[in-house]
C-alpha cells in the first residue's frame, strides 16, 4: 500500500499548466506541498516558478524527484506521451510513486497505463474533473477517479486541496468512463441553453430577463448559471476549451460504437460543435456555440 501524502513531506510534480493545471498545482502548493513542474511552454509555468515550484526539463526528470505525479494536457496523445513517453514520467518513476491522470482521456488508455506502472511496482490512478476554470480556481471540482481503492486513500489529502467532491468510481479506466457521462449530459445541456437564447433573441424578448426567470427552475443548469451569463456579455474565452470538448465527445462515441450504443444526440452536438471549429473558434470557451447558431440563424 502506499504512502499516505503530507504536506511538508511529499513532493508533487505537475504536468500541464493550462487554464485548469495552473491553479490545481497551486492549491497543492499553497497546502505545503513541494512541487516540481514541467509544462509544454516553460513561460506558462512561471507564476508557479516564482512561487516556489522547480522546473524539469522532461516528465521523467520530473518523477524521478516526486512521490506523486499529476498531469492534466490536452489529448490522449499527449497522455500517452507525458507518461508513456521516451521520457515520459513512468520512464523515471521510483517503484512506490503515483502517477495520476486527471485529463480527460481514453478509458483503454488509463487501463495502459496502471498495467506499465504496475509492472514496475508503480501505482496509477486515472482522475479526470468537472467543474472548468470556476471549479479549479475556487478549488471546487468534482474528482471523478479510476483505480485501486488504497492508491485513492493515499492520495486523498491532495484531491481535498483540489475538490469539493471526491468519489470512487471503479478499478482502472472507470474514472474515464464516468467522465463520458459528464460529457454527454453537457453536450445535451450546451445546445438546449444556446438555442433557448437564440429563440428569445429571435422573438424579441429580454434576453437577461429570460434567464432570471428561468434559472430557478426545472431548465436550471449549471451552464445557464455560469455560460448563460458569459455569453450575454460577449465572453467566449475558455473555461473548457471548444476544441478538447470535440475531443471529448469523440471519445464517449467510440466507446459508445464499441459497447453497441447509439448516442444520436452526442453525435449531433459534436457535429455543431465541429462546425464551431471550422468558424475558427476551436480555442474559444464551449458558450462559443451560440455564435455558429445565431449564424445558421442570420442573426447579429
Amino acid at each position: 500500500m502506499p504512502e499516505q501524502a503530507q504536506p511538508g513531506q511529499t513532493t508533487i510534480g505537475w504536468m500541464g499548466t493550462g487554464v485548469m493545471g495552473n491553479s490545481m498545482c497551486g492549491h497543492l502548493m499553497a497546502a505545503g506541498y513541494q512541487a516540481v513542474v514541467h509544462t509544454r511552454t516553460r513561460a506558462k509555468a512561471e507564476g508557479l516558478l516564482q512561487k516556489g515550484a522547480r522546473w524539469a526539463d522532461s516528465p521523467q526528470e520530473l518523477s524521478s524527484q516526486c512521490e506523486v505525479v499529476f498531469g492534466i494536457v490536452g489529448f490522449p496523445t499527449d497522455v500517452e506521451e507525458v507518461f508513456l513517453g521516451r521520457t515520459g514520467a513512468l520512464a523515471g518513476a521510483r517503484p512506490g510513486t503515483i502517477l495520476v491522470d486527471m485529463t480527460t482521456s481514453k478509458p483503454g488508455l488509463a487501463v495502459e497505463i496502471h498495467d506499465r506502472a504496475k509492472a514496475q511496482g508503480v501505482f496509477s490512478l486515472d482522475a479526470p474533473v468537472t467543474g472548468g476554470d470556476i471549479g479549479a480556481r475556487n478549488a471546487a471540482l468534482s474528482i471523478l477517479v479510476g483505480g485501486e481503492a488504497d492508491v485513492l486513500e493515499a492520495v486523498l489529502p491532495l484531491f481535498r486541496c483540489l475538490g469539493k467532491t471526491i468519489v470512487h468510481q471503479g478499478g482502472p479506466g472507470a474514472g474515464q468512463n464516468a467522465k463520458m457521462v459528464n460529457q454527454i449530459l453537457i453536450s445535451g445541456n450546451m445546445m438546449g441553453l444556446c438555442e433557448a437564447l437564440v429563440y428569445a433573441s429571435r422573438a424579441g424578448l429580454d434576453v437577461e430577463k429570460v434567464l432570471q426567470s428561468v434559472s430557478g427552475g426545472a431548465a436550471g443548469s449549471f451552464a445557464l448559471s455560469t455560460l448563460g451569463p458569459r455569453i450575454l456579455k460577449g465572453d467566449y474565452e475558455p473555461g473548457f476549451y471548444v476544441e478538447h470538448f470535440i475531443k471529448d465527445m469523440g471519445i464517449a462515441l467510440e466507446e459508445g460504437r464499441r459497447m453497441n450504443l447509439v448516442l444520436p444526440g452526442l453525435a449531433l452536438a459534436q457535429q455543431l460543435y465541429l462546425a464551431v471549429q471550422a468558424q475558427g473558434m476551436g480555442k474559444k470557451g464551449t458558450q462559443a456555440l451560440i455564435l455558429a447558431l445565431r449564424r445558421m440563424a442570420n442573426l447579429p
